[in-house]
């Protein structure tokens, strides 16, 4: 119950984008938020877990000395 809920504008901020962008997340469900009234808010957490599942790690290449023949 310690999350903290964030504004739109506050996720656009975090985000680096534009407050559209947020809404556009909640629009189609891709992001949780609650609704209290007609304010929407958006945990913190929720926001952490959506940047956590669309990370994407690199590869990691093993050096074996050799390079490719052409």
């Amino acid at each position: 119950m310690n999350d903290p809920y964030l504004s739109v504008d506050q996720v656009a901020e975090l985000l680096g984008t534009t407050a559209r962008f947020p809404r556009r997340l909640i629009e189609e469900r891709r992001i949780r938020y609650v609704k209290v009234g007609r304010h929407v808010r958006i945990p913190k957490s929720a926001v952490e877990e959506f940047l956590r599942a669309r990370t994407v790690e690199p590869i990691r290449f093993r050096r074996t000395g050799r390079r490719r023949a052409a």
